[in-house]
């Protein structure tokens, strides 16, 4: 078999993922995203989960403790929303002020914030994968600079050193042209086809392949799955034909608000030449259909 069907990713993280023997899975991800060996030590249920579970929603998240006390926070987007930026930022902040306790050091850990988004961007044509850090302050009169780091008691001398702001992933599967060139590519297939092709190298995915396999599901799970599925659709279905019913009563609020535009320009012009030749304003009012105000600003 060349190719094997996976589950979708986001409902992977919503269930299976969260399961300590598939820490794995997730490790692999964040590997080749990150491009170093991660850890997962710890699945951290979050509130907008608890409240979710079970639910239907257009968005699934993950908050994962890895390597050092880092963190991980997974936001799955299928539809676009108008503050989507502000809920990564807000997500990322939570999950920093969530690590001070009251009168505690600022001893902040850093925080990846990996957003994947199944919409479109109207001004990005190829690119997939989005990258955004806060290295250091830098002057702007000349040219020094200071590391935005702090002190890692944990960390061995040479990285004493730890930047702590947030670095932010965006990822993009619609976008993905199937051209594979890096081993994080192999990731992307996944996420935008939920399969695994044979002879996959990257971290994770044979595992992926293996223990999300579709077909090892049970009968039960199988229906599970196809009402989390049903659910999603009709969630899209739902968001995508409110977008085009609001672009379609814009369109023709603005052709009608033209109309009227249009109406009463030829109306003035009316009323101009009445004017021209001594008609009184309200006879021209009555002609036109002018209030008296409009026919008063006619020079």
């Amino acid at each position: 078999m060349s190719e094997r069907t996976i589950i979708s990713f986001d409902y992977a993280i919503k269930t299976i993922l969260r399961d300590k023997a598939n820490f794995d899975i997730l490790e692999g991800f964040l590997s080749e995203l990150l491009k170093r060996k991660v850890t997962v030590l710890d699945i951290l249920e979050s509130e907008s989960n608890r409240r979710l579970k079970g639910g239907k929603t257009n968005r699934v998240d993950l908050k994962a403790k890895i390597d050092n006390g880092e963190l991980a926070i997974f936001e799955i987007q299928f539809a676009d929303q108008v503050d989507f930026f502000g809920k990564i930022l807000y997500s990322s902040s939570k999950a920093i002020v969530e690590q001070i306790g009251k009168g505690k050091k600022f001893n902040i850990k850093k925080v990846y914030s990996i957003n994947i988004a199944y919409f479109n961007f109207s001004n990005i044509k190829r690119e997939y994968l989005f990258h955004a850090d806060m290295l250091s302050f830098k002057g702007m009169h000349y040219s020094e600079q200071i590391p935005f780091a702090q002190n890692d008691e944990l960390a061995p001398p040479p990285l004493s050193k730890k930047y702590i702001h947030p670095e932010y992933y965006l990822i993009l599967p619609n976008m993905f042209s199937e051209r594979i060139k890096t081993r994080f590519d192999e990731w992307m297939h996944i996420l935008k086809n939920s399969t695994v092709k044979k002879g996959f190298k990257a971290k994770g995915t044979k595992q992926a392949g293996i223990k999300l396999d579709v077909l090892k599901m049970t009968a039960v799970e199988q229906k599970i799955y196809e009402k989390f599925l049903m659910d999603r659709q009709s969630i899209d279905s739902a968001m995508w034909t409110a977008e085009v019913k609001g672009r379609a009563e814009g369109r023709a609020e603005g052709e009608a608000i033209g109309e009227r535009k249009g109406s009463v320009n030829e109306k003035m012009k009316i009323a101009k030449k009445l004017k021209k030749t001594g008609m009184d304003a309200k006879t021209i009012a009555l002609v036109t259909e002018l209030t008296m105000d409009e026919i008063k600003k006619i020079k």
